[in-house]
């Protein structure tokens, strides 16, 4: 990095010998087109279409895991039948009720895609929420691009899957670009100038989240001492856990999926580590709060969903229904949902338009606050921190370096 700088520098020396102005060196090196910063919308056919006659029902498709598939992301599809039911009681659209389509695959690249086919020509749905992260999101984006078919994820924070500028794409989370720079003002304000650590694993989320928080300490003109990698799926992280505390820090930053970030920090109480321990979101999961238990106590994440009023009976119907309290996939499943009813009642049954009517409605009011899109389509509302006291996932302020001797790096 010193001998890039030091190579830009003297380029920049050069020209002003040549008798080149800053000016016109810098017009020279200017992006002609900058697609983030440019809001792309459908301009093809399909809006004056009427809406097809005798309607029975108003299919929204669902990427996602349900209960029949036994899997532990169902909270996500619960939230969705919660507002479709809510909706239907509220009269559906002028009378005809809505009905939850879902489809799912665990090969998400194969079959997964062959199932958003199917949502989109044979079910032939209005709409679909999904999927459940960024690779699922990534396979039906592109479907709906050729089936012209708004998607919302809720579960997504992957920001290329915006940067893709597809008109009928968005996410309800916001981006790691924004979840970043939150996470690292909060490392920087703990460590100031002592070592830390970031463990991460590779799959796809993790992996573009720990780039993007690297991007952000490197602007604050920080680097972790060391950074682990480890492969998604392990079981067994002691080698991992030996070499974290052999590293004698005090902090660390584990990026991974929540039921493997629950693991590696349960491994890494059990093995004697008492520092400070910074994650992404998917700390505030339930997932997340079942696996680690007490030995999430602590953990500061970036917090994408904060219970309110606006939530409250969203929250009660959810936990007497279901047994347990949402979380913020649920939550957003849940707002996703609610969205693309809203902008159906609003526009009718035609594709265009209610992908028309999804741009339009923003800023969004539900249950987790305002959704508003930026010009890809991503939510970009302010996040917060997020930590976690007596098994409840609660606000946190920025921590601070902490006087008692036993957090302290014997490096000092």
């Amino acid at each position: 990095m010193t001998v890039r700088i030091a190579l830009m520098l003297f380029a920049g020396s050069v020209s002003t010998i040549a008798g080149q102005t800053d000016s016109k060196r810098d017009s020279s090196r200017e992006v002609f087109f900058d697609a983030t910063a440019r809001q792309t919308l459908y301009a093809g056919p399909g809006r004056r279409e009427p809406a097809p006659a005798n309607v029975k029902e108003v299919l929204i498709g669902y990427f996602g895991p349900n209960e029949a598939s036994d899997a532990q992301d169902s909270d996500m599809y619960r939230a969705a039948i919660l507002a479709i039911n809510r909706a239907n009681r509220g009269g559906g659209l002028d009378g005809v009720p809505f009905r939850l389509v879902p489809r799912w695959s665990d090969n998400t690249w194969q079959s997964g895609a062959a199932e958003v086919v199917r949502m989109a020509y044979a079910d032939k749905v209005w709409a679909i929420v999904g999927g459940i992260d960024g690779p699922s999101t990534h396979v039906a984006e592109q479907v709906v691009a050729k089936a012209r078919l708004t998607l919302l994820s809720p579960g997504s924070t992957d920001r290329s899957v915006n940067l893709a500028n597809v008109p009928w794409m968005f996410s309800s989370l916001p981006g790691d670009h924004l979840v970043a720079p939150v996470l690292a003002r909060a490392i920087a304000s703990y460590v100031g100038g002592d070592p830390f650590l970031l463990v991460s694993s590779t799959d796809h989320d993790s992996h573009l989240l720990a780039v993007e928080v690297g991007k952000s300490l490197f602007q604050r003109r920080l680097a972790p001492c060391y950074h682990f990698e480890f492969g998604p799926g392990q079981k067994d992280y002691s080698l991992l856990v030996d070499r974290i505390v052999q590293a004698d820090v005090r902090t660390l930053v584990l990026i991974a999926a929540a039921e493997e970030s629950a693991q590696v920090i349960c491994t890494l109480r059990e093995g004697g580590f008492h520092g400070l321990v910074f994650g992404g979101p998917g700390m505030g999961s339930r997932k997340f709060l079942e696996k680690a238990d007490n030995a999430a106590e602590g953990v500061i994440f970036p917090l994408l969903y904060t219970p309110a009023k606006e939530s409250d009976s969203f929250e009660e119907e959810f936990t007497r229904r279901f047994g347990n309290r949402p979380d913020y996939l649920a939550a957003h499943t849940y707002d996703s949902v609610s969205l693309l009813i809203a902008a159906m009642r609003k526009a009718g049954l035609n594709r265009p338009r209610i992908c028309d009517s999804v741009r339009e409605l923003s800023p969004y009011k539900g249950v987790t606050g305002t959704i508003r899109w930026d010009s890809l389509g991503t939510n970009c509302r302010p996040v917060d921190l997020g930590t976690i006291r007596a098994g409840r996932v609660i606000c946190a302020s920025e921590p601070h370096m902490p006087d008692d001797a036993r957090f302290r790096s014997s490096r000092r």
